[in-house]
């Protein structure tokens, strides 16, 4: 049966290649298959709980009947909240009127865009980089692809950044980075912001200004010596052009309450929650009351990061460790220390590589086959996150991660790869 031409959009939209890859892993394991998943940047419930004091003011938010509809800019007292918390936490004063409530990240990033970007409009963002390009594609926009290295820990730097900035509406920056755990220094933020608002002063006042959406919803999983800027505190001018995104949802483990906020200039925000009202992507009232409450905890913020960061990072660091003793052993792999969120970027680098079989591994898909088949092993291909296809870096994320498990997980990989010529 043919199917009926839909949409452009529709017939040109790709998916989310990492949920197909998760729900295909997903039916190996229902099929007995033991897996090492570390596709999914969420956190398993039973490792990472969300904070107890916030499960509690939840349960109690039900309680009250707090469960008819938020208001469209979201509750006045979580946006206060959040106001305090963002000044505490890093310096950042910004009032009730600029910040926007929704469910999560993604709907603002969405509606970010469309506030921002008309069809034929330049987008610049780093590839890898989380769903920009499909945002891009959605939104008709010139893409401005960043292909990122190694070398500056797969974020993108100014020089990068400057020769696509004549004329683009949208740069697309996220520190900590999902999908590589690493960030932007001090210095390059800086530079940065410099060319933003060097642009915007070129431009004359009937020109569309140059946006900065500075996705910061990691910044509080930092680790070591690592230091989370924002272009704001660097350069307050930056004020001006600069919407955060930001929420709960990785800092607090907690992905399945759905609270985010977006932060900008009180124009901008309005035309935002415009936009969202359309949508109808509300955070639900019940955790936006809790929320409200919990973010005001310091203590109970305090105690509960000072396990979770551990924990996280110390799993960063065991799979680290492990990638780096394969390498000194001389397989073909590789790992950037970590710095943030919680991912890690490797290295597995085996394409042209023959199996004990004699099956060749031709291309990078093959070689995540290979691994996820032998090794059990699934990660997500930095392809995913709109590099080359031939790029041969990975994100782990170790949100659903066991550190009893490692032994063995290494073990299966090592013996993997001592079968390949």
């Amino acid at each position: 049966m043919s199917q009926e031409k839909l949409s452009n959009l529709a017939e040109t939209l790709i998916g989310s290649e990492i949920v197909k890859l998760g729900n295909a892993i997903s039916v190996r394991i229902n099929n007995g298959e033991r897996i090492f998943n570390y596709t999914i940047g969420d956190f398993d419930p039973k490792i990472f709980p969300i904070p107890m004091e916030l499960e509690e003011l939840i349960i109690d938010s039900y309680r009250q009947k707090n469960t008819n509809y938020p208001a469209g800019d979201g509750v006045i007292e979580l946006r206060k909240s959040v106001s305090a918390f963002i000044k505490e936490w890093e310096g950042l004063e910004y009032g009730d009127d600029e910040i926007q409530i929704a469910c999560g990240g993604r709907p603002l990033i969405y509606t970010i865009f469309k506030t921002f970007v008309d069809e034929g409009d330049r987008v610049i963002y780093a590839a890898p980089s989380w769903n920009n390009n499909h945002y891009a594609h959605m939104t008709g926009a010139e893409h401005c692809v960043i292909e990122c290295t190694a070398a500056h820990d797969f974020m993108p730097t100014a020089a990068d950044i400057k020769p696509f900035i004549k004329g683009a509406t949208l740069l697309c920056l996220c520190t900590p980075q999902n999908p590589t755990g690493t960030t932007l220094s001090r210095e390059e933020l800086t530079k940065i912001c410099d060319l933003v608002l060097e642009e915007n002063k070129r431009r004359g006042p009937e020109e569309k200004k140059l946006y900065l959406m500075y996705d910061q919803m990691y910044w509080m999983l930092t680790y070591g010596k690592t230091v989370h800027y924002n272009p704001v505190s660097l350069r307050p001018e930056m004020r001006a052009y600069t919407v955060f995104v930001d929420g709960i949802t990785k800092a607090f483990a907690s992905t399945g309450l759905r609270v985010g906020w977006a932060m900008g200039p009180a124009p901008v925000i309005s035309k935002i929650r415009a936009i969202l009202s359309h949508l109808g992507a509300w955070a639900p009232m019940a955790e936006q009351k809790a929320v409200a409450t919990y973010l005001l905890q310091k203590e109970s913020v305090i105690a509960f990061f000072s396990h979770f960061k551990s924990s996280v990072e110390k799993r960063l660091h065991a799979i680290y460790n492990g990638f780096i003793d394969l390498k000194k052993k001389g397989y073909n792999v590789d790992a950037i220390t970590p710095q943030a969120a919680i991912y890690l970027t490797v290295k597995v680098d085996l394409a042209g590589k023959t199996t004990d079989t004699g099956k060749l591994l031709a291309n990078q898909s093959d070689v995540t086959d290979y691994i996820l088949s032998e090794a059990k092993l699934a990660i997500v291909p930095f392809s995913a996150f709109g590099a080359s296809k031939t790029n041969p870096w990975y994100r782990v994320s170790v949100g659903t991660c066991k550190l009893e498990e490692l032994e063995e997980l290494f073990n299966n990989l090592e013996k993997a790869l001592s079968k390949l010529q």
